[in-house]
C-alpha cells in the first residue's frame, strides 16, 4: 500500500517503523520543523524525521498547512500531497491541524473506499480526545486505556472508529512507560488492520462519555497540599516526564521524582509528618511519602539526603 505518513514524536516513529517493516511504500513523511532543544537550544529534528531519513524516505516540515496562514506554501503542499497518488494518509501525534484538502489527499481504503486519512489516537475514544490523552487518563485514575484507529474528519478526534486495542493502566505506570506501551500497540494495530484494508468499516463514536484531554501546562506542576495524596501521586505519574511535579519552600523549588500515597489521620495540609528515611507530608486527605527529590542546582537524590540539605524540620508546614 502507498502511504503518506504524518507524525512527530517517538510515539509516531514506532508506527512509521512498523509500517515500513510491513512493506508499505511511503513516498513522503510530514513532521514538525526542527525545534530548539537542550541547554544550547540547538535546532533538533523530530524523532520521526530522524527515522525517515534513516529509512531513506523524503521528509517535509511545513510550519503550517493552513491556507489562511500561508496561502502559497499551503496550496503548494496540498497539491504535492494529491500528486503522490497515495492510497492512505496515516497520522500519529503530528501536532498540526489538517485542513480538508490534506484529509482528502489520498484515494481511500476500506469496504466503501471512504477512509482516506487514518489517525492513531492514544485513548479509547470518545474518552480523552485532544492533546494529552495518556497523561490525563493516568491523572484521572482510569483503570484502562488503549489506542483507537479513527477515520479523520475536521472535528477534534471526532471521527468514526475503525479499530481499537485496550490495556490496563498499571499502578506503576507513568506517562513515559504508558506511552511506550501504547506506541507499540498502535503500531501493531495499524499494521494488522491494513492487512485487511478492503474490509475495514467505520463505527461512529458514542455520544456519551466524551472527555477532552487538555494540553499539559508548566503551571500545573506545583503541588497543592490541600489535594488528596492519591491525586498528587497520580499527578506525579501523569506528569512524568513533563512537566514534572514540585513544591516551593521559600525561594527553593524542589522537584519530586518518586512518591506514593498513604493513610494519615492527623496534621495540617502541607505539614511535614516525618523526615526519617523518607519525607512524609500531610495532604488534604492522607499523606504523600516522597522517596526521591531534586534540590535546586543538584542532581536527583534520596529524599533523606535532600531533606538534610534543605534543613527541613518535622512539623514545618509547606506552602
Amino acid at each position: 500500500m502507498r502511504i503518506i505518513f504524518a507524525g512527530t514524536p517517538d510515539f509516531a516513529a514506532v508506527a512509521l517503523q512498523a509500517l515500513a517493516d510491513a512493506g508499505h511504500e511511503i513516498p513522503l513523511v510530514l513532521t514538525q520543523p526542527d525545534r530548539p532543544s537542550g541547554r544550547g537550544m540547538k535546532l533538533t529534528p523530530s524523532p520521526v524525521k530522524v527515522l525517515a531519513q534513516k529509512l531513506g524516505i523524503e521528509v517535509a516540515t511545513p510550519f503550517t498547512l493552513s491556507l489562511k496562514k500561508d496561502p502559497d506554501g499551503a496550496a503548494a503542499m496540498h497539491a504535492r500531497l494529491k500528486s503522490l497518488n497515495a492510497d492512505l494518509l496515516v497520522v500519529a501525534a503530528y501536532g498540526l491541524i489538517l485542513p480538508l484538502p490534506v484529509l482528502d489527499c489520498a484515494k481511500g481504503i476500506g469496504k466503501f473506499g471512504d477512509i482516506k486519512a487514518l489517525n492513531i489516537h492514544a485513548s479509547l475514544l470518545p474518552r480523552w480526545r485532544g492533546a494529552a490523552p495518556i497523561a490525563r487518563a493516568i491523572e484521572a485514575g482510569d483503570a484502562e486505556t488503549g489506542v483507537t484507529l479513527m477515520k479523520m474528519e475536521l472535528g477534534l478526534d471526532t471521527g468514526p472508529m475503525v479499530a481499537e486495542a485496550r490495556t490496563p493502566i498499571l499502578a506503576e505506570d507513568t506517562t513515559a512507560t504508558l506511552t511506550e506501551r501504547l506506541a507499540s500497540m498502535g503500531a501493531n494495530l495499524s499494521v494488522q488492520s491494513l492487512q485487511h484494508a478492503n474490509e475495514l468499516i467505520c463505527t461512529p463514536q458514542p455520544d456519551e462519555g466524551v472527555l477532552y484531554a487538555e494540553k499539559l501546562l508548566k503551571s500545573e506542576k506545583r503541588i497543592q497540599w490541600s489535594d488528596s495524596a492519591a491525586v498528587i501521586a497520580r499527578r506525579l505519574r501523569a506528569f512524568t516526564p513533563f512537566p514534572g511535579l514540585e513544591f516551593h519552600r521559600g525561594a527553593d523549588v524542589v522537584k519530586v521524582w518518586s512518591a506514593t500515597a498513604e493513610d494519615a489521620d492527623t496534621g495540617l495540609s502541607g505539614e511535614v509528618l516525618s523526615i526519617e528515611h523518607d519525607l512524609v507530608v500531610r495532604c488534604g486527605v492522607g499523606a504523600l511519602r516522597i522517596t526521591e527529590l531534586q534540590r535546586p542546582g543538584k542532581t536527583r537524590s534520596s529524599a533523606q539526603a535532600a531533606v538534610q540539605g534543605l534543613h527541613l524540620q518535622k512539623g514545618e508546614v509547606l506552602q
